[in-house]
């Protein structure tokens, strides 16, 4: 087996509270390879968004986190700021459940791929960078990349938008992708489309998978490993196959019942 693309091992995130410090995350510990997936499956508040966010060195200022997360040997937990915001971007790519956070409304798309490209030192040039653009977009899914490209965020579809977002994501070629309920507001086919895309990230490129989400179908079509999150840890881990058609703790259990309409 391979050696993990990713590796978090005993991750504890603590938040401030009236009454004293908050667990948001308790003792998380997992590894994804290259061209591997793990999908983080729970409710609202179980903390899979915080390990996210933690991930991407983003566990909030006044978190107080321990553990360690290592991308590719390189410890996230020690790096500094600086050089931590040239990772993002460059070595993990990020996609949020509303693509407004990663689109600037007020500039095109195209230029805002370009800005990207020419940040992180992909593309040569301006003009390099700009003839980048479109095959990024088609890359992402858009079936009219040049329209997209001269278009601004608010004269896309919602599913256009995110696909957008995503080329912005994955425009460095990063390592590992990290997807916060990134098909939410999606409607089912353009969900569908979006899930495959990541898949295709997968195989062709050897793109590493951190998916969270709390819809069973999404972690079944994902594949890889699923983990199940409840109060900051995780009860629960295996091929989505055995954890959600088998489960082998009670909350699992009771997510898989509660969510009947799940395609098997």
């Amino acid at each position: 087996m391979s050696l993990p693309l990713l590796s978090v091992t005993d991750l504890t995130v603590d938040h401030p509270g009236p009454e004293g410090p908050v667990r948001a995350v308790d003792g998380v510990s997992f590894g994804i390879e290259a061209g591997g997936a793990l999908v983080l499956l729970g409710e609202s508040g179980s903390g899979k968004t915080t390990v996210a966010r933690t991930v991407l060195g983003l566990p909030g200022r006044t978190a107080r986190v321990t553990g360690s997360v290592r991308l590719d040997g390189t410890d996230l937990r020690t790096t500094d700021e600086r050089t931590l915001s040239r990772i993002r971007g460059r070595r993990i790519g990020h996609v949020a459940q509303d693509p407004t956070g990663a689109l600037d409304p007020l500039r095109r798309i195209g230029p805002q791929l370009t800005e990207i490209l020419l940040r992180h030192r992909i593309a040569a040039g301006r003009r390099a960078a700009g003839a980048a653009v479109t095959g990024l977009l088609a890359d992402a899914g858009i079936a009219d990349p040049e329209r997209v490209a001269r278009s601004h965020p608010h004269q896309l579809s919602g599913g256009q938008r995110q696909r957008a977002a995503i080329a912005l994501a994955i425009a460095c070629r990063p390592g590992l992708l990290v997807a916060d309920e990134p098909t939410t507001a999606l409607d089912v086919l353009v969900r569908a489309q979006v899930l495959d895309l990541f898949d295709r990230l997968r195989t062709q490129h050897g793109t590493a998978l951190l998916l969270v989400t709390h819809d069973l179908d999404v972690a079944r079509r994902v594949g890889g490993r699923v983990a199940v999150m409840r109060a900051g840890r995780i009860v629960e881990a295996g091929p989505p196959e055995q954890v959600l058609s088998r489960p082998g703790h009670a909350f699992t259990a009771e997510l898989v019942a509660a969510q009947p309409e799940v395609r098997r």
